[in-house]
């Protein structure tokens, strides 16, 4: 499958015609435009969306007003070949703001290698209740700077519910968690979307970002599914091309958060 068709297939499987990510969440359709809809913990946001020069400022203020009078600050996730040409210069004017942009890169599992080379003294941990998502917790406080607990939250709900969507890997130095990734599967569809992968400061360069990638292939295949994807960053571009990865297009997430 080249780049085009597998975009294509993405588009379709992964946006216009997702399901929900977790409980409490519901996907709508309507006016263009695919969002999810949930509760505090939820994402929630738009997803895909059909827009033109005529279409497009209507269906942001309809989204605009959807969420704020839900009370949800929400994320237009917008990909570089959407349209219209203008559409992030139209969310920001509507009072949105740009993420960092990412990188959407692809595999299919069979050209990732599964195998898990960990460093000395590092053994994987998985996480199957509220003490392992503390732990991832605490890996993404350090190698993020930033405090995200509705993530562990909503992973343990999915969790609870749909085991087999999810899985959670901390990297342990003996009681020291060290490095950690999930993966959440979407039925259906194929792919199997790895996030949250990061490794504290002291622990980078090692490999265990490399591993965790390997361990959640590995998972994935057992699962049944064809890709990986990952929105990447700048930092774990280079590793993923090595691994195999192509890179399909790119996605700026606008935030909107109501006054």
């Amino acid at each position: 499958m080249d780049r085009d068709e597998l975009l294509a297939v993405f588009d379709r499987r992964m946006r216009r015609d997702v399901q929900s990510d977790g409980p409490g969440a519901r996907v709508e359709r309507a006016a263009g435009v695919v969002r999810q809809v949930g509760g505090p913990d939820a994402w929630n946001g738009v997803l895909w969306s059909d827009l033109d020069e005529n279409t497009a400022d209507a269906a942001i203020a309809a989204e605009v007003r959807r969420f704020t009078d839900a009370g949800r600050e929400f994320e237009w996730k917008l990909y570089a070949h959407d349209r219209p040409g203008d559409l992030a210069e139209r969310l920001r004017e509507a009072g949105f703001t740009p993420e960092p942009e990412e990188a959407v890169m692809v595999a299919e599992i069979g050209d990732v290698s599964a195998a898990v080379e960990l460093p000395e003294g590092i053994h994987l941990r998985p996480v199957t209740d509220a003490a392992g998502a503390e732990l991832m917790s605490e890996v993404h406080r350090a190698a993020f700077g930033t405090d995200r607990p509705e993530i562990a939250r909503r992973f343990l709900a999915q969790l609870a519910e749909a085991p087999e969507t999810v899985a959670a890997t901390v990297a342990m130095a003996g009681d020291v968690p060290v490095s950690a990734a999930r993966m959440e599967i979407s039925p259906g569809t194929g792919f199997a979307g790895l996030w949250g992968g990061g490794t504290v400061p002291g622990w980078r360069g090692r490999g265990l970002y490399r591993a965790l990638v390997a361990h959640r292939a590995r998972i994935a295949a057992e699962r049944g599914c064809r890709y990986l994807q990952v929105d990447a960053s700048d930092e774990s571009r280079p590793i993923l091309h090595r691994l195999g990865f192509v890179p399909l297009t790119t996605t700026t997430p606008y935030v909107y958060r109501p006054l």
